[in-house]
C-alpha cells in the first residue's frame, strides 16, 4: 500500500504556537472516510444505508426520498450487546479486555465462510502500536501502524483470524470504507454572502469588519487569523482564491489507487469553502482560519478506515505546528458499532483529549424524519461535537426551519442522543474543483455555478452542516483562545436557538448562533460526565477513556450522566424541554441476539477497493 506522501506546505509559512492551543491530554480515535453522499447502498452487503452528502430525493419540496434503503436493518442492537454485556474487565488502558481478545462478529463470519479470504483489518493492542503491527506480521501482510489508538492496519487470511484473536489484549475490527455525507454580494470588507445560511446562524455578524466604514454593532467580531482547521476529506484545490495563501498543508494519506492530486473527488473542497472560505460572494464561516487538507479519499469518494485514522495520527503530531484547533470529518465509518470498539471513535477522542475540537457529520441515512441507530463513527462517539442538517427555507425565521427526512438523528447503541447541534444543510453553494468528480457528474449538471472567481455548486446534505459549525468553533476560539474543546460544545449548545417546529431532539438542542456562542463567558461542559471516567494514558502521554468503567457506571444508574446538566444551562432556549432527558436512555441490553447480525453477511472474498459500486448517488430534487 502506498504510505504517506511528502506534505506540501502552501502559502505563507506554518504558524508556530500561534494559537496556544490547550494541551488537554487525551487518547486518540480512528476515522474513516467517506462521508458527504447520501448513498444507497453502504460498504458491503447487508449494511446498505445513506451517506451524508445529498439526502434521499422523494418528499416536500426541496426534500429526498423520505426512505432510505440504505438505512441498517436488522441486528445493529446486536452491538450493544457486543460493547455493553462483553464479557471483559475494565484494563489499564481504559479498554477492556480480557484473557482473550475481541474479534468483530463480521469477522468471525467470513472465518467461518471464506476462510480463504484475505480481509483488511484493524488490529487494536493494550500493548501498543508496535505490539499491534508485530501480531499483525505474524499471520498477515502489509501492516502499517496506527499509534494514536494503539494499532496496526493489514491484510489477514479469514481462517487465521480466531487465532489471531486468541491473545489477551487484542482487539479486531474491520478496516470498512468510509462514506460520505454531502446537497452574490459584495461587501466594502471583502466578506459576504446572498446565502440565508450565513445570516441565519450569525456568522455574517461575527466576520472581520472595518467599522471605519460602516456599523459594526455591539458583539464580538474576529480580527486577525482565526485557528486552523484540519479536513479529513477528499483533498482541497489549494490555489483557488476561495483560500488565498490560507493552505498551510496539503497531505496525501489515500492508500487506495486512481487518487488525483488536489481534489479529484470534489467534497473536499466544498467543505472548506463552507467552513473557511473568503471568497467576496461565498463566504464561509471563518474566512480568516487556516487550513490543512488531509485526503483520504480516492477519486470516487472512497476511503479506508485505517486512513482516516492515520489523518487523525497526523493531526495529533502537527497539531501545535500548525496552530490546528478544530478537525472536521465530513464522513462516517461503514459499519456500525459501539464507541467503545470502534478504532475511529478511539482516534477522535484522543484528537478531543488533547485540545482539538472535533465535529462530524451526523449522516444522511434517516429515514422518513423518524430516529434511527446512530451508531456510525465518528459521530456516533459522546464526546464530539455531531452536527444535523436544517432545511431553513431560504429563511432566517426560525418558524420555517425543519429537518430533512434523511438527517440522521437517535440514540447510538451506548445511549447517547445524536446529535447535539443542527446547521443549515439543505441547497448549500460552495467552491468546486471544475474538473473534479462532483462537477464533472451528468447527474449534478443543473447543479455546477460557473462564475469568474471559479466552479460553485448547490448541493445538500450533513456533510455541508458540519463544516459550518468547524468554522463557527474556529471564530470562537479566535474570540477566546483559552477555550478548551469541552467549553467549545457547551457555548455552542448554550448558544443554540430553538427550533419551533421540531419536537423531537431530531435537530439536537437547536441551530447553532454563532453570537449567543460568542457572548457567553463561562460556557457549561456537557461532558462533565465523561471526562470523570478520563484516566492517564499507560502508552503514551494524555489520557484515554475506561470504558470499563463507565459502563459499571452506566449500567448501575440512568442518572449517571446527571452531573453534566446541573450547572450553567439556565440562559439555554432549547427545542427540547430537557436535553439531559435524552440525553441518555435506557439500552435494552439483553433482548438482543448475538447471532442476529446483519451486517457480518458480507462475504469478504467479493471485496474490490478498485470497481465495487459502494453506494448510488440521489440528487436533492431543489
Amino acid at each position: 500500500m502506498r504510505g504517506e506522501s511528502p506534505i506540501r506546505v502552501m502559502g505563507r509559512a506554518p504558524p508556530r504556537n500561534r494559537f496556544s492551543p490547550v494541551r488537554y491530554c487525551g487518547r486518540a480515535l480512528r476515522a474513516r472516510k467517506g462521508e458527504g453522499l447520501h448513498t444507497e447502498t453502504g460498504g458491503s452487503r447487508g449494511e446498505s444505508r445513506g451517506s451524508g452528502l445529498w439526502g434521499s430525493r422523494k418528499g416536500g419540496r426541496g426534500s429526498n426520498q423520505s426512505r432510505n434503503r440504505g438505512a441498517v436493518r436488522r441486528g445493529l442492537l446486536a452491538l450493544v450487546v457486543l460493547a455493553l454485556a462483553a464479557p471483559f474487565a475494565a484494563g489499564a488502558s481504559g479498554r477492556g479486555h480480557g484473557a482473550h481478545g475481541y474479534l468483530a462478529p463480521s469477522l468471525q463470519r467470513a472465518a467461518d465462510d471464506t476462510p480463504n479470504a484475505l480481509v483488511h483489518v484493524i488490529v487494536q493492542s493494550t500493548d501498543g502500536a508496535a505490539s499491534a503491527q508485530s501480531a499483525l506480521d505474524t499471520y498477515g501482510d502489509g501492516a502499517k501502524r496506527l499509534g494514536i489508538v494503539d494499532a496496526a492496519a493489514g491484510v489477514v487470511p479469514a481462517e487465521d483470524l480466531p487465532q489471531l484473536a486468541d491473545q489477551p489484549g487484542i482487539v479486531i475490527t474491520p478496516d470498512n470504507p468510509v462514506i460520505l455525507d454531502a446537497r452574490h454580494n459584495n461587501n466594502q470588507d471583502g466578506y459576504g454572502s446572498d446565502q440565508a445560511w450565513t445570516k441565519a446562524v450569525g456568522v455574517d455578524q461575527i466576520w472581520p469588519s472595518d467599522c471605519r466604514t460602516r456599523r459594526c454593532g455591539t458583539g464580538p467580531r474576529v480580527s486577525g487569523p482565526a485557528p486552523t482547521i484540519a479536513f479529513v476529506d477528499s483533498g482541497i484545490e489549494a490555489d483557488r482564491s476561495d483560500f488565498g495563501d490560507r493552505v498551510l498543508a496539503d497531505v496525501n494519506l489515500t492508500s487506495l489507487p486512481n487518487n488525483s492530486p488536489g481534489d479529484g473527488y470534489g467534497h473536499g473542497t466544498l467543505v472548506a469553502g463552507l467552513a473557511a472560505g473568503s471568497s467576496p460572494s461565498y463566504t464561509g464561516a471563518a474566512p480568516t482560519a487556516g487550513i490543512v487538507s488531509l485526503d483520504v479519499m480516492d477519486d470516487q469518494g472512497m476511503a479506508q478506515t485505517s486512513d482516516v485514522i492515520r489523518a487523525a495520527q497526523w493531526i495529533l503530531q502537527h497539531r501545535d505546528e500548525y496552530g490546528i484547533r478544530v478537525a472536521n470529518f465530513s464522513l462516517h465509518s461503514g459499519t456500525a458499532t459501539s464507541f467503545r470498539w470502534d478504532p475511529l471513535d478511539k482516534a477522535v477522542e484522543k484528537l478531543w483529549t488533547s485540545g482539538v475540537v472535533v465535529v462530524a457529520s451526523s449522516g444522511n441515512y434517516g429515514t422518513g424524519g423518524k430516529s434511527v441507530r446512530m451508531g456510525y463513527a465518528p459521530a456516533n462517539d459522546p464526546f464530539a461535537i455531531t452536527v444535523g442538517a436544517l432545511d431553513i427555507r431560504n429563511s432566517t425565521n426560525l418558524e420555517r426551519a425543519a429537518v430533512p427526512a434523511w438527517s440522521a438523528w437517535g440514540y447510538t447503541f451506548d445511549g447517547f442522543a445524536k446529535p447535539e447541534l443542527s446547521a443549515p444543510g439543505r441547497g448549500i453553494v460552495g467552491p468546486v474543483p471544475a474538473g473534479s468528480t462532483l462537477a464533472t457528474d451528468p447527474k449534478l449538471k443543473s447543479k455546477v455555478i460557473p462564475t469568474a472567481d471559479g466552479t460553485y455548486t448547490k448541493l445538500s446534505g450533513t456533510s455541508l452542516s458540519a463544516p459550518i459549525v468547524s468554522g463557527i468553533a474556529s471564530d470562537l476560539l479566535a474570540l477566546k483562545p483559552s477555550l478548551t474543546p469541552d467549553q467549545v460544545k457547551g457555548a455552542l449548545m448554550l448558544g443554540a436557538q430553538a427550533l419551533p417546529k421540531v419536537r423531537s431532539f431530531a435537530g439536537g438542542v437547536g441551530e447553532v448562533y454563532a453570537p449567543d456562542a460568542a457572548s457567553i463567558n463561562r460556557p457549561p461542559n456537557p461532558n462533565r460526565a465523561l471526562d470523570t471516567f478520563l484516566v492517564p494514558d499507560p502508552s503514551g502521554d494524555g489520557v484515554v477513556f475506561d470504558d470499563g468503567a463507565w459502563l459499571a457506571a452506566a449500567s448501575a444508574s440512568r442518572s449517571w450522566n446527571t452531573v453534566s446538566w446541573l450547572d450553567g444551562w439556565a440562559g439555554a432556549s432549547w427545542s427540547v424541554v430537557s436535553w439531559s432527558d435524552v440525553s441518555w436512555s435506557d439500552v435494552s441490553w439483553s433482548d438482543v441476539s448475538w447471532s442476529d447480525v446483519s451486517w457480518s453477511d458480507v462475504s469478504w472474498s467479493d471485496v474490490s477497493w478498485s470497481d465495487a459500486p459502494w453506494f448510488k448517488v440521489y440528487l436533492d430534487s431543489d
